[in-house]
């Protein structure tokens, strides 16, 4: 098989997100677990502007991924590899049953927390495109702006003071640079985080989890995760360490990986994977009206891999 299965982070949720699972009992149940989290109804949280606000955002990330994959993952091949953006790495793990699906939306929430509270305020991330990592870097270099996040050799996610971030911006643009400020208002994987990571490392021993029953790539250096120990350390150095999703992507395709799934919300993921490999089968749940779709669709591409 040559399913890869792909989750996303914050950022791409909206009012629509859970449209596709509202009549599947499993996908429902989840959404009945994350309202108790989230003080309402998912469909409810997602339709409001609080839903790019980091304590929403990211249980909210989790349960779209997770409620599609509950609905979906009985008629899907078993995944050749999973993987998880940023917050939904804490998804992917859900997938490959390192953790259940409660135990996911608890760790979003509490992860969230540490995040929020060791956060400088004002402080976000930057999408730059079209230059190069290392003219980035040297624009970064003075201003304490760090690279959070490497999607592609010119496809830099930059975290910072928000301040900062807009100098960088300023003269990115002035080189050709496409610039695009994330609705994201921590300055997720950075040093600035380095306490957030510490504290979500304490939570992560008090909680019980598994080795992953799928091949499952940490988000820091695209190596497969396959004990508990490897489990809690990926997940809490992501918050202060850069994340390699080209990287990932990288050892996705190595490993065999020809068909990527997103579980949505959104469909960055798989745009980037069509990007960064372009003979790739690469979709989002959200690229389809129904679930009977996106099976359809998977089979498909599957059987031409």
């Amino acid at each position: 098989m040559s399913l890869a299965i792909l989750c996303p982070g914050q950022g791409g949720q909206h009012p629509d997100m859970f449209r596709r699972v509202q009549a599947d009992p499993d996908a429902c149940a989840l959404l009945a677990a994350a309202a108790v989290l989230l003080g309402d109804a998912p469909t409810e949280a997602a339709n409001r502007p609080t839903r790019f606000d980091n304590a929403i955002a990211q249980p909210l990330v989790c349960a779209g991924a997770l409620s599609h994959w509950l609905a979906l993952k009985a008629r899907l091949p078993v995944p050749t590899v999973v993987a998880g953006y940023s917050a939904g790495e804490l998804a992917a793990h859900a997938v490959t049953g390192s953790c259940d699906a409660a135990t996911c939306l608890q760790l979003a929430v509490r992860r969230a927390a540490c995040m929020d509270a060791a956060s400088p305020a004002d402080a976000g991330l930057l999408a730059v495109l079209g230059l190069e990592r290392g003219s980035i870097e040297a624009l970064c270099a003075w201003r304490g702006v760090t690279v959070a996040i490497v999607n592609g050799d010119d496809h830099i996610v930059l975290g910072g003071l928000r301040a900062d971030l807009l100098a960088v911006q300023a003269d990115a643009e002035q080189r050709g640079a496409r610039c695009v400020v994330l609705p994201v208002h921590v300055p997720a994987h950075t040093p600035l985080l380095a306490a957030a990571a510490a504290a979500f490392a304490q939570v992560l021993d008090d909680t019980p989890v598994h080795a992953p029953r799928l091949p499952l790539l940490a988000g820091v250096d695209g190596r497969r995760v396959a004990t508990p120990d490897q489990v809690r350390s990926t997940l809490a150095a992501q918050i202060a360490h850069t994340v390699q999703w080209q990287g990932v992507m990288q050892q996705a395709v190595e490993r065999g990986a020809r068909v990527f799934l997103e579980l949505g919300p959104g469909s960055a993921l798989s745009s980037l994977a069509r990007e960064l490999h372009p003979q790739l089968q690469a979709r989002s749940v959200e690229d389809f009206h129904t679930l009977e779709g996106v099976v359809e669709w998977v089979e498909t591409a599957c059987a031409r891999a």
